[in-house]
């Protein structure tokens, strides 16, 4: 049996590291959505609600970061060669995107050594941080989605759905404070959340339009039958998770904040069918009509040295978060330091 798992580990290794970073990316995408999303919304809040709303995502947001950390770790180990190339592409969004982590995490630790002037400062630094690397991130999935591009076109459609990606981090943002804030905060997240929604769900029909347009392969994919009637449910869904988070913000918030759990819910049904779109039109491609998982893929020998380490790995880091989420459940209290 082992001598028959080790002659396919050429196949399925890379398939099955492409999975794992798959889970890491998707993880990434909600977790740090949804603090990315706090902390734009930030721009628009006083000072008391400001603090609400970082005890809101205090205990979660660096925990939510070691997604992407495992992310570009599991591409580097494994696809070496797509690392490379994509990094390569990328590499002034990315270092945007390392910008606004950076601010992020700086300020968020000094914003609550300081007061006055001083902390304005470093609440702005947290929303521009937020901004910028959401934008970055936003920026790159529409150079990726064109198959890492260069010229006005690309670039127009990177800003585009960086700006796309920032309303759906906004979007998930609100609706993470509808779920863990109470009282006027919680009202006025809710109205944030109807409104960018709208611009959420442009950001998806753009990407929709736009992918079978660049290749004819996902197009085949797509429209061919029978492929078409098994990928119809995923817009279908995802159009009924939209009405079904817009008829719950049109209730909220609620006398007795029965439904409060609905649009951070929806939110991540729409996050999740969007990235199995996304991965469903681009395998066995791990660069977009260039390199496939197995062209990009390390020796066999390593991706199984690897592949035990992500396995031992993968479910500490999932342990983890399901302690965390558990622990800190419930509504956001006042924020404390000491």
């Amino acid at each position: 049996m082992t001598d028959l798992i080790m002659a396919n580990a050429a196949h399925w290794l890379p398939i099955a590291f492409a999975a794992l970073m798959g889970i890491a990316i998707l993880a990434y995408v909600i977790l740090d959505g949804y603090d990315l999303g706090v902390g734009i919304l930030m721009a628009d809040a006083d000072d008391a609600e400001r603090d609400r709303m970082i005890a809101s995502i205090g205990p979660f947001w660096d925990a939510n970061e070691t997604w992407l950390v495992l992310a570009v770790g599991l591409l580097l180990v494994a696809f070496p060669l797509a690392h490379g190339m994509i990094l390569s592409a990328l590499y002034l969004p990315v270092l945007a995107l390392l910008l606004g982590l950076i601010m992020r995490g700086v300020s968020f630790e000094f914003r609550a050594k300081t007061d006055g002037v001083h902390r304005v400062w470093w609440n702005r630094a947290f929303v521009a941080g937020s901004l910028l690397a959401a934008l970055s991130q936003g920026y790159m999935l529409g150079v990726y989605i064109l198959g890492l591009q260069t010229g006005w076109a690309a670039m127009a459609f990177g800003l585009l759905t960086g700006v796309c990606l920032t309303a759906a981090y906004g979007f998930i943002g609100a609706a993470w404070l509808v779920l863990k804030t109470d009282g006027a905060l919680q009202a006025k997240a809710a109205a944030r959340c109807r409104s960018l929604l709208w611009l959420a769900a442009l950001g998806m029909v753009a990407i929709s339009v736009v992918t079978p347009l660049v290749s004819d392969r996902i197009a085949a994919k797509w429209f061919d039958l029978p492929q078409f009637f098994l990928l119809a449910p995923i817009p279908l869904v995802a159009v009924g998770l939209f009405v079904a988070v817009w008829l719950a913000l049109r209730h909220l918030p609620a006398a007795d904040d029965r439904w409060c759990w609905v649009p951070f819910a929806g939110a991540i049904g729409i996050f999740t069918l969007g990235f199995h779109g996304l991965a469903y039109s681009f395998y066995p491609f791990v660069v977009p009509e260039k390199l496939t998982v197995w062209e990009a893929a390390a020796a066999p020998e390593s991706l199984m040295v690897i592949f035990i380490g992500a396995c031992v790995v993968l479910p500490v880091i999932l342990g983890y978060t399901v302690f965390a989420y558990r622990v800190f459940r419930g509504k956001a209290g006042e924020l404390r330091y000491d």
